[in-house]
């Protein structure tokens, strides 16, 4: 596998630590990582991507691993970075997706680089704070209902909080992740998080605590205040097209911001809450965006699950399809090439 890892110059002064797999002339896929989320290549989405030859391109945001951090920084501020980051590797178009809390940052980059982004999803992604409509802490697991009661309380409450959290988390061992992420982990969640997995999911923990918790604080003090975007997405002019998976069992990030989230989006089909986190090959293919809304640009549907939902899965490809299939065959998404 083809790997690099890059210091990339950023807005005021700053540098973003960048790893890149796969061929330089791939198309780029910039994966957004959860909260907090440290950089590892090896994934399960990361890496059948890249064997399918697909540029993958991640990213620490700052305050995380050796990126500078930023504070104040809002969710809109991916954007720019992703662009620094495209540009420094000489890359156009490109598509992305993130999953939890990565996910508001694929989302502001669809919003905001509808020229460059052909297609964005967010996985198991977290709704704006203060969403009409929303409620916003129902259904979330006691553990995220602290934290974010700290980040609205403002930066002191909640870096003693996340200080306690990653005394823990920092030296975590695959074995005692379940254990140690208590409420926050479903039966659905617990089924998977074993073997190459939860090797992926310490060591992402690991990466993205090494340097202090900068990095994860700032991303909750970002999610609780205004993102600095409008939701937009859709093919229709006003963002690059979007699509929104959440899983119905999901005790981090509550199924219902991805409905609310979907009905902000034009042409956005909400997920349907009485599926599983891992859908059969019948329920995916019900939920392709319409190829319609989207005649000019890639289409991209990723997995219906939190992080600690994925199962591990294969890429394969016929024509111009990009075909993303789980471990138990079941069809996970696609990525469809125009002619």
């Amino acid at each position: 596998m083809t790997a690099e890892r890059l210091a990339v110059p950023a807005a005021d002064g700053r540098t973003l630590e960048v790893l890149t797999l796969g061929p330089a002339d791939g198309l780029p896929f910039v994966f957004h990582a959860g909260t907090p989320g440290g950089l590892v290549g090896h994934g399960p989405i990361t890496e059948p991507a890249v064997g399918l030859g697909l540029r993958t391109v991640l990213y620490a945001r700052p305050g995380y691993g050796a990126s500078t951090q930023q504070p104040g920084r809002l969710v809109a501020d991916a954007a720019a970075d992703v662009t620094a980051i495209l540009d420094h590797l000489g890359a156009g178009s490109f598509v992305t997706a993130g999953w939890s809390g990565g996910g508001p940052h694929a989302l502001a980059c669809a919003a905001l680089l509808p020229g460059r982004c052909l297609a964005a999803a967010s996985i198991a992604g977290i709704a704006p704070a203060g969403a009409e409509g929303l409620d916003w802490l129902g259904d979330m697991a006691p553990e995220n209902v602290q934290e974010f009661a700290a980040a609205a309380d403002g930066e002191a409450a909640l870096s003693s909080l996340l200080e306690a959290a990653a005394d823990e988390l920092r030296d975590i061992t695959p074995a005692a992740l379940t254990e140690g992420l208590g409420g926050l982990v479903s039966d659905a969640d617990k089924a998977v998080v074993s073997g190459d997995f939860a090797e992926y999911l310490a060591a992402s923990f690991h990466a993205a605590l090494a340097s202090g918790i900068a990095g994860w604080r700032d991303d909750d003090l970002a999610f609780v205040r205004d993102w600095g975007f409008a939701l937009s997405g859709g093919g229709n002019g006003a963002g690059a097209p979007v699509t929104i998976w959440q899983g119905g069992q999901d005790r981090m990030v509550p199924f219902a911001h991805g409905a609310w989230l979907a009905g902000q989006l034009p042409g956005a089909r909400a997920p349907d809450p009485g599926r599983s986190a891992r859908p059969g090959r019948r329920a995916a293919r019900r939920r392709r965006r319409p190829a319609s809304l989207i005649p000019r640009a890639y289409r991209l549907a990723v997995p219906v699950v939190h992080p600690l939902g994925h199962g591990q899965g294969d890429i394969s490809q016929i024509g111009g399809v990009v075909r993303i299939m789980g471990a138990d065959g079941d069809l996970r998404g696609v990525f469809a090439r125009p002619g």
